[in-house]
């Protein structure tokens, strides 16, 4: 699964890499080393806005924050976004709360890398559990896939929130974790932001592994398990990349 992630674009960053013809930011974006479900994420959509007599206009692409942990627009209780943080790809097009979302309502989730967690046995104790944060090694923007859904609240307010969607790991990472984020390439981000590409065989050719082996994986510091901790240092690699010497315990 992906359950933490880092997004530190500044928005005009993302406006021009995503070539976005409407900011619907509600708030001015803030890097975020730690990025966990239910916080506000950036997020590119293709959606038609309303005109000024509340008709649509035609589509476009927006960049808007999203909720992480979606929420089906039939849920009674908006907690369910708690376990919808990912989305399988081997079922996303069947699950009840994904399937009308792949059809019409995808999204591209900027990230500079995520993190993943790879479970130590040591000598004696309890085995550790070590993070690592997976990038691309060019240091680029990854457009994960994403769903998006409208949630209405008992107050009449709109909800938006989103999803990653995740497949089994390649090599590279299989060895640290047993799922990865899906990417959408740049060629492919027209077709996958478009509502009007519906056809599922056709959608799910739009992806691809994260790691197609252009990133990187390495050791960081814990203070990532505690989301309350943010800054450059979360995604600094251990010193030279060992943590043998920490744990008694080699890494791989």
């Amino acid at each position: 699964m992906c359950g933490r992630y880092a997004s530190t674009r500044a928005r005009q960053e993302l406006l021009d890499e995503f070539q976005v013809e409407l900011d619907a930011g509600e708030d001015a974006l803030q890097p975020d080393y730690n990025v966990a479900p239910t916080k506000s994420v950036p997020a590119v959509i293709k959606r038609a806005p309303k005109g000024e007599e509340g008709e649509s206009e035609t589509p476009v692409r927006m960049l808007r924050p999203l909720r992480w942990g979606l929420v089906p627009s039939w849920a009674k209780d908006p907690k369910i976004g708690s376990r919808l943080i990912n989305a399988r790809i081997e079922t996303v097009h069947e699950k009840p709360a994904f399937r009308r979302a792949f059809a019409r309502r995808r999204c591209l989730l900027p990230a500079d890398g995520f993190y993943e967690w790879y479970e130590i046995k040591v000598p004696e104790g309890k085995p550790r559990k070590q993070p690592f944060f997976i990038r691309p090694r060019d240091g680029g923007v990854m457009a994960m896939a994403g769903l998006y859904e409208l949630w209405r609240d008992p107050d009449g307010e709109w909800v938006w929130t989103c999803t990653v969607i995740t497949t089994a790991a390649t090599d590279e990472v299989g060895r640290i974790h047993d799922r990865m984020p899906m990417i959408v390439e740049p060629k492919l981000w027209a077709a996958w932001l478009d509502p009007a590409v519906t056809d599922t065989d056709e959608v799910r050719r739009l992806l691809a592994p994260a790691m197609a082996g252009s990133m990187e994986a390495f050791p960081v510091s814990t203070a990532v398990n505690n989301v309350r901790n943010n800054g450059p240092s979360l995604v600094e690699p251990l010193p030279d990349g060992d943590i043998s010497g920490e744990y008694g315990a080699t890494l791989f």
